[in-house]
């Protein structure tokens, strides 16, 4: 996976993360610089995180699935996908009912975590194609925290300014963007493009 691919994937996984953090500027009354660094600091950990986790579950169990990896990755990254552009479609929740106001520990936490779920699936992929490169895949991780990180802090300040009308189409973009790199690993693997 070279930087471009990685870029793409960290943008892709992010999305989730920068749709919340449009939906906490939107719910924040009086923005201040410590709410964007406390969804960026929450969102882009817990981004970086849970695909080093998924990456070393994925290592571990590398010799048992390398003959299919290529199509757990697709399945994956286009599962992620589907439900993402999938979520972009449903009704959005009132800020108020998810918390969104609130930068708390406990509130901060869920968010997190459920804005990285997909980042662990995306890890478990990330271990099939990188064959077991652990000093890459600490660069890829910690690649994916930091864009996590900028976009969140980004979506904080734009939901604050612009309002709630990105969030969807950010999801669906996100999705979009998995299914296609899913579409892409499975292609290269059968020889069809080479990148």
């Amino acid at each position: 996976m070279g930087i471009f691919e990685l870029f793409i994937l960290a943008v892709g996984l992010s999305m989730d993360a920068f749709a919340v953090a449009i939906c906490k500027g939107l719910a924040t009354r009086q923005l201040k610089p410590r709410h964007m660094l406390i969804t960026g600091a929450w969102f882009g950990g817990f981004q970086a995180l849970m695909p080093l986790v998924g990456y070393f579950l994925g290592t571990a169990f590398a010799k048992y699935v390398t003959a299919i990896d290529h199509y757990i990755a697709l399945v994956l990254l286009c599962g992620i996908g589907f439900n993402m552009i999938k979520e972009s479609f449903e009704k959005e929740e009132a800020e108020e009912d998810c918390g969104c106001d609130s930068y708390g520990f406990k509130k901060m936490l869920v968010m997190a975590v459920a804005t990285s779920i997909d980042a662990l699936a995306a890890g478990i992929s990330l271990a099939m194609d990188l064959k077991g490169n652990h000093t890459y895949a600490f660069i890829a991780v910690a690649f994916i925290g930091i864009i996590t990180f900028t976009l969140s802090a980004m979506g904080v300040k734009i939901g604050n300014i612009y309002g709630a009308k990105f969030k969807s189409k950010a999801e669906f973009a996100g999705g979009l963007i998995l299914i296609l790199l899913g579409v892409k690993i499975l292609l290269e693997h059968l020889g069809v493009i080479n990148f």
